[in-house]
């Protein structure tokens, strides 16, 4: 088992160049039952844009796709260069070949969102940290298909090292600065 990364203690920002996305499962006939959907995938939608311009690798799973149909349409759209990889297991980090795909990335951070907060979400927190990353929840673009459900799942997260942050807090963080030509081609994403 890989050892965290000694800085994933100490409190820290996110950084765009050393940070990856990870959207969890935002399917056609899940998503429909999700608690909050239209924020989980607006929001997830917002960040895969705002990855795609600052050129943070985006990667999306899709859990069993032949029973929860694929990707929605918007998350399809707004991932132009992400990489989709679909999985059996509840963890993306326990299907073969995850693990290495997101480490081709050579990233430390990994951003995640999507659904079910306390199934794949967690279950992929959990090993990615086995797995040595510094992970950070996204707590205004995951959801469960009960508030109850993804409470228990943020705390949980949250009392094992995970960061719980929102999508603005990401967008601000990868941008660091105002008064850049990032700053306003992301702007329309913040407003």
């Amino acid at each position: 088992m890989a050892t965290r990364p000694s800085y994933s203690a100490e409190p820290m920002l996110i950084r765009r160049e050393d940070s990856l996305l990870l959207v969890i499962d935002l399917q056609q006939k899940l998503a429909p039952a999700i608690h909050d959907g239209e924020r989980v995938v607006a929001n997830s939608v917002r960040l895969l844009e705002a990855a795609r311009q600052l050129d943070v690798p985006a990667f999306v799973s899709e859990q069993y796709v032949r029973g929860l149909g694929p990707s929605l349409e918007a998350v399809r759209a707004a991932a132009h260069d992400a990489r989709f990889f679909e999985k059996t297991h509840f963890s993306c980090t326990a299907e073969p070949g995850v693990l290495d795909l997101l480490r081709s990335a050579q990233k430390q951070q990994v951003i995640l969102t999507g659904t079910e907060t306390h199934v794949c979400v967690l279950q992929t927190a959990f090993g990615l940290l086995a797995a040595g990353f510094a992970v950070y929840l996204v707590a205004d673009a995951a959801s469960s298909r009960t508030p109850e459900n993804r409470s228990a799942a943020i705390e949980r997260l949250r009392a094992a090292g995970v960061g719980i942050v929102t999508t603005e807090m990401v967008l601000f963080e990868w941008l660091h600065a105002a008064g850049t030509e990032q700053f306003r081609a992301l702007l329309p994403l913040i407003k």
